[in-house]
């Protein structure tokens, strides 16, 4: 029987068939005998005081430490993990991790309201801990009592700063001890001329740890640079001689510079008008399946546990009755991929997360191939066809995908084994233009609205972008850069908030969340790009180093990334987003997964359907879900995000432009009529559970001090 056949399986069939094995087990010499459970040992490095005071909780202290742990080989659970079975293993038979943790939690644990919190960090760092300063309305996490955890599940993060979560994983090896080499590739995106880049490379992936090359000779097959202007151009071959595994300078050490398995010195230099794309023969593969499993059992350990396997005391046990998880942006995919491969079961085959909010997070993580780059993402000229493109977009175990002919979604696992969380999935705009969101709304050619899972909810926040504070003070502009001024004025943090006390009443009380807020195919408000209509958007300026400046009037290109089938060899388990990748780049088959974007307005150029924030309902200009760089021969969007073009002030102003977009006079007459309209809107996003209510009075406050007309 292969492993790739295990991977396919459901979870309940591999737990039938470990158990149709026979006999109990081995101990760690491979002798017969009952198999020891796996050890966690908990060590707490530092306790500090966090400011403040909340509500019932009382005051709060961060906890940081590490946990070190095992992994069980032989568990059934553990069987989708790539290479598992070539990872070291210790005396006891157990492949071992060592994380880091940081938690913030009531001094005084009887004071807690029973909720986990978990949040995953993003390539190692912390983004969500409550900002009381810039985000006053996160303190109602501490008020209801959270224990807020962050704990690392990504394996290649370096220790590059004292607060960055980091997992040691194995290094997988041949059986005879052998170092395990295989394809790989990355892309080379300079923003400067420069004669030398360092690995791993990719917008995202920079900072990350690097795979080493098998060899410094890059004349060696499998080995190749390639440069091209835009994604689509066909690739342009770079010399072997001229380029090396080295690093260099231009003055006083010139190519081919001083041999450095880390970096690429190139003779002519790179030139950021290009994108480059190296492949080369890599060794010594970490085992990174291996953080989704001490992620589980992080989870469970701090949930359940009394004490670790040397009788130190779980800081939370008995405290925690429900664990909800969230992971933002790149950290939310790798949570759908935490889901989708099985781990939301515990080691007691109970449920993980019983509340799941996977935000901003239209795809999922590659960290479960051989060589795994679980820190890309799709941006500007990068990782258009990386890795995190095939495993399903579609929810429901049963989903189809009728472009690869495959079945199974995201829940396949969890339903199998009765651990599906409550699951919440946020779409930002961005996420549609740039990140391939639609086909979780939609079957694979975008033919019809997917019916969605009973337990899930996915909301779309209308008219923003990736990420972002929003409003006026964030938007920022270098027309060197972008086209349009940068950011948009519309934000989702406040509906973050909002549905996150949502997820908590699902799971914890039995009340249903807000519906779907979602675009829609039957309504028209989900379309092909090339269905926007846009209004004339002119004449207006932004600050440029505090000079107004003349915003370019809006041209609409319905530019998008495409979503489309690859194949990576025959040993890569596409459907998983597991296995080993032998075709790099990877082969076009010709098939293509259909983009659809949110219907926009032709009146105001916002979007029609999803969560309409105070700011989409009550605008002060258009704030795009897109943007695009200003260096026309890339022809592309901006990095995640968005553009915001204003309003004009007033009727005469807009009617001389030429602007069919309406003034803020006619909106809203003046300054009280606009404080009414904020009023109202704010009023009625919270009945609607979208909107808590200290959120809403620091709104119409802000609408109050920051006054847009007289």
């Amino acid at each position: 029987m292969t492993r790739g056949f295990l991977r396919a399986l459901p979870w309940a069939c591999l737990v039938a068939l470990a158990a149709g094995c026979g006999g109990g087990g081995s101990d760690g010499d491979g002798s017969p005998g009952p198999r020891p459970e796996p050890q966690l040992r908990l060590a707490i490095t530092s306790t500090e005081d966090y400011p403040g005071s909340y509500g019932d909780a009382g005051e709060y202290e961060r906890v940081r430490g590490t946990l070190h742990g095992e992994v069980d080989p032989r568990d059934p659970r553990n069987a989708i993990i790539q290479d598992l079975a070539l990872a070291p293993v210790n005396a006891r038979g157990m492949v071992e991790y060592t994380a880091d943790f940081m938690m913030l939690k009531p001094k005084d644990m009887s004071r807690a309201g029973g909720v986990l919190r978990y949040d995953a960090p993003n390539r190692g760092n912390v983004l969500t801990e409550p900002n009381l300063a810039a985000a006053p309305g996160d303190a109602v996490y501490f008020e209801r009592g959270y224990v807020m955890l962050y704990s690392a599940w990504q394996g290649d993060v370096p220790k590059s700063h004292p607060n960055r979560l980091t997992v040691q994983v194995p290094v997988a090896r041949q059986r005879d001890g052998s170092a395990i080499t295989g394809p790989y590739r990355t892309e080379l995106v300079p923003t400067t001329a420069t004669s030398v880049m360092s690995l791993p490379g990719g917008v995202f992936n920079g900072s990350m740890i690097p795979y080493a090359p098998a060899s410094l000779d890059n004349t060696q097959p499998g080995y190749s640079l390639t440069k091209r202007v835009k994604e689509t151009d066909p690739r342009i071959p770079i010399a072997a001689a001229d380029w090396k595994f080295a690093d260099c300078n231009a003055t006083d050490q010139p190519f081919p510079g001083t041999p450095d398995a880390t970096r690429v010195c190139l003779k002519e230099g790179f030139d950021p008008g290009y994108l480059y794309e190296l492949v080369y023969v890599a060794r010594d593969p970490k085992v990174m399946g291996v953080g989704l499993a001490a992620l589980r059992d992080t989870l469970g350990f701090f949930r359940s546990a009394t004490a670790d396997a040397d009788g130190s005391p779980n800081p939370l046990a008995g405290a925690i009755t429900h664990t909800l998880c969230q992971g933002t942006s790149q950290s939310g995919n790798a949570m759908k991929t935490f889901l989708h491969l099985g781990f939301n079961e515990g080691r007691n085959g109970q449920r993980v997360c019983d509340g799941l909010y996977a935000h901003v997070a239209a795809r999922q993580t590659n960290i479960n191939t051989r060589f795994a780059v679980p820190g890309g993402g799709g941006g500007l000229r990068t990782d258009h066809t990386a890795f995190g493109q095939t495993a399903p977009r579609g929810l429901a175990a049963d989903y189809f995908d009728d472009v690869a002919g495959r079945s199974g979604g995201v829940m396949r696992r969890c339903e199998a084994g009765n651990t599906c969380p409550k699951f919440f999935l946020g779409l930002s705009g961005t996420e549609f233009w740039q990140l391939q969101g639609s086909p979780v709304l939609t079957d694979a050619l975008g033919f019809r609205d997917l019916e969605q899972p009973d337990n899930a909810r996915i909301y779309y926040y209308a008219s923003t972008q990736h990420g972002g504070p929003g409003g006026t003070a964030s938007i920022g502009w270098s027309p060197a850069s972008t086209v349009y001024p940068r950011g948009t004025v519309v934000e989702f943090n406040d509906t973050f908030r909002a549905l996150f006390i949502a997820l908590e009443d699902w799971v914890v009380r039995d009340v249903a969340p807000p519906d779907h807020q979602v675009p829609r195919i039957a309504d028209g408000t989900l379309v092909r790009p090339h269905q926007l209509v846009f209004p004339t958007m002119r004449g207006v300026s932004w600050p440029v180093n505090g000079t107004p400046t003349a915003i370019p009037e809006f041209e609409y290109l319905a530019r998008h990334n495409g979503f489309k089938l690859f194949d990576f060899g025959p040993d890569y388990v596409a459907e998983d987003e597991s296995g080993i990748a032998t075709l790099l780049p990877p082969h076009y088959t010709g098939r293509d997964y259909a983009i659809l974007v949110p219907q926009v307005d032709p009146g105001t150029g916002l979007t029609l359907a999803g969560i309409r924030s105070v700011a989409a309902r009550v605008p002060i200009g258009t704030s795009l879900e897109f943007n695009d760089v200003a260096n026309p021969a890339f022809e592309d969007l901006a990095n995640l995000g968005g553009a915001y073009i204003p309003f004009h002030r007033t009727e005469a102003d807009r009617l001389a432009a030429g602007d069919t977009r309406p003034s803020l006079e006619a909106l809203y007459g003046d300054q009280a009529g606009y404080v009414a309209a904020v009023t109202a809107a704010a009023e009625a996003l919270v009945a609607e559970r979208l909107l808590l209510q200290r959120d809403a009075d620091r709104v119409i406050q802000q609408a109050i001090d920051q006054p847009v007309l007289p």
